[in-house]
């Protein structure tokens, strides 16, 4: 019998309950994949709380690896046996589940498939920050907050492997040398740091090209006094609070910036764009510009894994195993 986490109501990390749910049939277009590994993201805890709501039978997560085990009409280039990945479509919280075939990316054998699971969706973030939001090249300059999470570890290795500066934001000593690991340039510690005046002092007074913001809350208002003029500030999350209103005035004349709220759930919908953005990221994690795992839970135990997450007792990358 297989089983699944579901979400009784919007909530706390209580809510998360293990349902029994039997392997289901896939419809045309579909496939029944078996998980080895699933990846443990903030817009989990966001579904979870109601923030961004689920149908129902309400199934968390939105990334993992495993193995096909029936593939639907109309399939062509998947096979039952085949070890695929996914990131994108929330319903990951599940022994096994169904997956539209286009979103199922080859993935080789001797992959090391908790490492995929741990990055497929935070690598998609950041090819969509790096190529999409803002082309970052040699020469540019960056803030990442929260430098040493999953998703900052993967963009400050990546956005150094393009050879750009990069200045990261974390809240102790311990997460400062996780991020300088990843080859962050300069990195500020302390969540109650003048980011603007330590960047200004870094920059000899003219801020960075490109900010990422995944806190929110008091401190992406913060972030736009860190951007010069004409750079660009990224919201992609919201892991310290809700996001305070943002009007022209915060952003121009005077400021001159570019704002983005750009969504990787969006991106990697887009049939377009994520077959070719997910083999990217495959690549770059072959080559070690991957996110590290900090912990796995077993998946029956995922409100804890949420616990921990939400209260920033985890570096890295959190997994579920079924």
């Amino acid at each position: 019998m297989g089983f699944a986490i579901t979400i009784k109501r919007p909530g706390g990390a209580e809510q998360l309950t293990a349902v029994d749910r039997p392997p289901q049939n896939p419809g045309p277009g579909e496939i029944r994949l078996r998980h080895e590994a699933i990846g443990v993201n903030f817009i989990d805890i966001y579904h979870r709380s109601g923030l961004y709501p689920l149908p129902d039978p309400a199934i968390p997560g939105v990334e993992g690896v495993g193995r096909i085990e029936a593939v639907g009409e109309g399939v062509d280039g998947l096979d039952v046996g085949q070890r695929v990945a996914y990131a994108g479509v929330p319903g990951a919280y599940a022994a096994t589940r169904l997956l539209p075939a286009w979103r199922a990316v080859p993935l080789a054998d001797d992959a090391d498939g908790r490492i995929v699971a741990a990055s497929l969706l935070r690598g998609l973030t950041a090819h969509m920050l790096l190529t999409c939001t803002f082309r970052v090249q040699a020469g540019t300059t960056l803030l990442v907050h929260a430098a040493a999470g999953g998703l900052g570890t993967i963009l400050t290795r990546w956005a150094r492997d393009l050879e750009a500066r990069v200045i990261g934001t974390v809240g102790s000593p311990d997460k400062a040398a996780i991020a300088m690991e990843c080859g962050a340039d300069h990195v500020i510690v302390g969540r109650d740091t003048d980011y603007a005046q330590e960047i200004h002092a870094l920059t000899q007074g003219r801020g960075v090209d490109f900010a990422i913001d995944g806190i929110g809350g008091t401190t992406l208002p913060q972030t736009l006094g860190c951007v010069r003029r004409f750079g660009t500030v990224a919201s992609i999350g919201e892991a310290g609070g809700p996001i305070a209103p943002i009007t022209a005035t915060d952003l121009g004349p005077v400021r001159s910036l570019t704002f983005a709220r750009h969504s990787v759930m969006a991106y990697a919908s887009m049939r377009e764009i994520y077959p070719e953005a997910a083999k990217a990221v495959l690549a770059m994690i072959e080559r070690g510009i991957a996110v590290p795992v900090s912990a796995d839970y077993p998946l029956r135990e995922a409100a804890r894994a949420h616990r921990d997450l939400e209260t920033g007792r985890t570096t890295g990358a959190v997994l579920l195993i079924p």
